[in-house]
């Protein structure tokens, strides 16, 4: 029986997908595949994994490697899964994909030495059946002490990845960064060449050995975390959070330049097997568009669109009907907040729009009008000189912290459900119709007692209304 450990690579921000995407909620927590599936890109990754188990291999506790704030996104997204167990590897700040799985293998020590099958979390694969054999193949692979890669078939002179070149019976000779469209090309024609989509077969064992030798400082900063680590238990799920100060400190490296790649010709032998089932990476809006249903006109659309004399655009609306008329190879993206406009050749280019948002210090860069909480979410449905208008459901059985505000009182109107209220000294029970007055600087918190989600409107009044006016005296997220 040969033990396997996914582990699923959840980092990232996803920039060129904006405004859907955003540091606050990334694509991989984002239905965007296109084949009628309401399962998102971090989903779908974890349960085509689980399909791999036959009665010679045995899956382990699936591995989540991600930023400590999208525990709760991740959390929340497992547990609409069905017969999933994990552990949460809680990274303190991005330090790239080789601390990501350093951690991950080290967490898989304490399971003997089980084979790490490692993917991001932000791809599809249309043909599931395929994409299994190709990984029991690379287990098998594993199971000799060597690295097996997935190798995808290319498609088209694609400049936006690395390839791989291999030699006789799939042994990998080199790794190629990015082409040029004419190198490119001559890749296609001479043949041998695949594009390296990121996903990678190895016992825990052997990337830590190997990192050892080629990357030694990263593997003994990431050591120095780990071994500091915290943990706490979600319930369903494993919280568990290297050392910050030093996790910090660890070098910021990929995979690949870190080991991957120095391998060929090396004593870690590191072998490719072909992956041919319509993957994607879901990098730009371009991406998307292609692995989306299209009409007779090669137009894919989303929520609620109408569209008229167009043809190979992709329309998503999210919050309102979204029109187009006359329009070709167009990229339209709506939210509640932005609207994106980008030719579709172009769509690599949103990152120049990202950035400027980023200079100008934009919030629409971080979050959407609507945020996701550990305890539910709000929509910032209105806001005004001194004023905010906010509409909050909180889950059932879940509560706000106990906070203050320095700046803003709050009045709170009951529109669903049952409220516990604490303010100031008080405890208040209210229901549907009924209100109360936070006064500026009073502590207060929102709970709900209830088995139904608790709506309310939330009108803010002050000087300052930001998110940051916020002191908070206790949590049960962690994050006072």
């Amino acid at each position: 029986m040969t033990t396997v450990l996914p582990v699923i690579l959840c980092g990232g921000s996803g920039t060129r997908l904006w405004p859907l995407s955003r540091s606050g909620f990334p694509k991989q927590f984002l239905v965007l595949s296109g084949d009628g599936s309401q399962k998102s890109l971090f989903q779908q990754a974890i349960e085509r994994i689980q399909t791999i188990a036959t009665p010679q291999i045995e899956l382990g506790k699936t591995v989540i490697v991600t930023n400590e704030e999208h525990r709760f996104l991740a959390l929340d997204q497992l547990r609409e899964l069905k017969n999933v167990q994990a552990s949460l590897l809680l990274e303190p700040s991005g330090r790239n994909t080789a601390p990501a799985l350093t951690l991950a293998a080290l967490y898989a020590q304490e399971f003997g030495d089980p084979i790490l099958v490692v993917t991001p979390a932000d791809q599809t694969v249309k043909e599931g059946a395929v994409f299994t054999k190709a990984l029991q193949e690379a287990v098998e692979i594993a199971k000799e002490g060597a690295i097996a890669i997935l190798g995808i078939t290319p498609s088209a002179p694609e400049t936006g990845y690395g390839y791989i070149k291999t030699g006789g019976q799939s042994t990998v000779e080199r790794f190629v960064e990015k082409p040029d469209v004419q190198t490119a090309k001559q890749y296609l024609e001479e043949g041998g060449y695949f594009w390296n989509g990121g996903m990678f077969v190895l016992k825990a064992s052997v990337w830590l050995a190997a990192l050892k030798e080629f990357r030694p400082d990263i593997l003994a900063a990431t050591e120095k975390s780990y071994q500091a680590k915290t943990q706490d238990d979600a319930g369903d799920a494993l919280f568990l959070r290297p050392d910050k100060e030093s996790f910090n400190a660890i070098p910021s490296e990929s995979i690949d330049y870190a080991v991957i790649e120095k391998c060929p010709g090396s004593r870690y032998g590191i072998k490719m097997v072909e992956l041919d089932a319509g993957w994607s990476d879901l990098g730009a809006w371009d991406a998307v568009w292609q692995v989306g249903k299209q009409d007779l006109a090669g137009n894919v659309t989303s929520g609620d669109t109408l569209i008229s004399n167009s043809k190979n655009s992709l329309v998503h609306a999210s919050s309102r009907l979204v029109s187009a008329v006359g329009v070709e190879n167009l990229i339209i993206v709506e939210t509640a907040d932005a609207v994106l406009v980008a030719d579709r050749d172009n769509s690599q280019d949103v990152k120049h729009i990202v950035h400027q948002l980023e200079q100008q210090n934009r919030e629409e860069k971080n979050l959407h009008r609507k945020v996701v909480r550990p305890w539910g979410w709000y929509d910032s449905v209105d806001e005004g000189e001194r004023f905010k208008v906010k509409r909050i459901q909180v889950k059932p059985g879940a509560s706000l912290s106990l906070q203050m505000h320095h700046h803003r009182a709050e009045h709170w109107i009951v529109v669903q459900g049952i409220a516990e209220i604490t303010n100031g000294d008080q405890v208040i029970t209210l229901t549907e119709n009924q209100s109360t007055y936070i006064p500026q600087g009073q502590v207060h918190r929102l709970s709900n007692p209830g088995v139904a989600p608790l709506e309310i409107i939330e009108v803010q009044s002050g000087s300052y209304l930001g998110e940051d006016d916020i002191v908070r005296f206790e949590d049960t997220y962690g994050r006072s």
